[in-house]
């Protein structure tokens, strides 16, 4: 039977957030094309509520869905500039919340992260919340431990996200954990969105968007391309700047001012994602995993390995390889 994922609309819903579950959850398939979850949404009363845009929307489930539900998530309920100290924590949403079996995985998209730390449920566990919000998060909860940062966190059976899009890379993180990167890349490309970014990255990186001059491409996104291709060669920033027809201080500028990373950083997390990939989908040695990663050698896959996921690449292997 398909993991079932309850997605909790509250009054005030916003739309985005609210659609991410079903639009990520709702694409992973198995090899047969079976779907892998069942995402249905739930109101505190099975009636319809207002969302933060014209319009209501109306489900088929009450409450009583979070009683069998696998994964429960609350998408943010509130609009663009909330009063969240105020947060409407009722008694009807403290029953429903009640409801949810013990063991049970729990999310939160956005301001959604208040609700679950009204709950109690965050205290003396990482969290984060929206960029905006986390100075009054960390007022209003402060036996949470806040990550104001970072893109979203994991702590096993509670999970939270940063604003907006970061719901969408905390579901595909969910789908490669459960079923690996194969599924969760085939997820990410059929909705168009970057197949993995990791949880630490921050989320808000409050830069220009970088000039170009008479309507030319001065961008990086070619040398971007073209590295992804090539990550197995040395990638020296002069390497990068010269195809880029640009100065490697220009480069690294205009680099950082696109990605919110420098070359360096972009280019060890591309290699990364691909070990991860090679690591679960064949069947290398990992010293060949290193050097088609671009790593070189064993012992530096496994440092990098180490530093980034806390794990070694034998142990990923064996915890996230995809079943044949």
């Amino acid at each position: 039977m398909a993991h079932l994922v309850a997605v909790l609309a509250l009054e005030g819903a916003i739309a985005f957030e609210l659609g991410i579950p079903a639009r990520i959850f709702g694409n992973a398939k198995d090899d047969a094309g079976r779907p892998l979850y069942q995402v249905a949404t739930c109101t505190l009363d099975g009636g319809p509520v207002a969302t933060s845009a014209d319009f209501r929307i109306a489900v088929d489930h009450g409450p009583e869905l979070l009683e069998r539900a696998d994964t429960v998530v609350l998408p943010a309920s509130h609009d663009s500039d909330p009063d969240l100290a105020d947060a409407p924590f009722t008694p009807e949403l403290a029953a429903a919340l009640r409801r949810i079996r013990p063991g049970t995985r729990l999310m939160s998209i956005c301001t959604g992260s208040f609700l679950l730390a009204a709950a109690g449920l965050l205290d003396g566990r990482p969290a984060t919340t929206h960029w905006r919000y986390t100075e009054l998060f960390a007022r209003t909860f402060p036996k949470v431990l806040l990550d104001p940062d970072v893109l979203y966190t994991d702590d096993g059976d509670i999970l939270t996200s940063g604003g907006v899009a970061a719901g969408v890379d905390l579901c595909l993180h969910v789908v490669r954990r459960d079923h690996g990167s194969a599924v969760a890349n085939a997820v990410a490309r059929n909705c168009l969105v970057p197949p993995w970014r990791d949880g630490g990255q921050k989320q808000y990186v409050e830069a220009p968007s970088p000039v170009t001059s008479g309507g030319t491409g001065t961008g990086t996104a070619a040398v971007r391309a073209w590295a992804l291709e090539h990550l197995e060669e040395p990638l020296p920033l002069r390497r990068l700047a010269d195809r880029a027809g640009m100065s490697v201080r220009t480069f690294t500028r205009r680099f950082r001012e696109e990605t919110g990373a420098s070359p360096g950083q972009w280019i060890t997390t591309q290699r990364t994602e691909r070990a991860r990939q090679l690591l679960e989908r064949t069947d290398l040695t990992i010293d060949q995993v290193a050097r088609r990663s671009g790593f070189g050698t064993g012992t530096s896959l496994r440092l990098q390995l180490r530093g980034r996921l806390d794990v070694a690449p034998s142990a990923y292997r064996r915890t996230f390889r995809t079943p044949a």
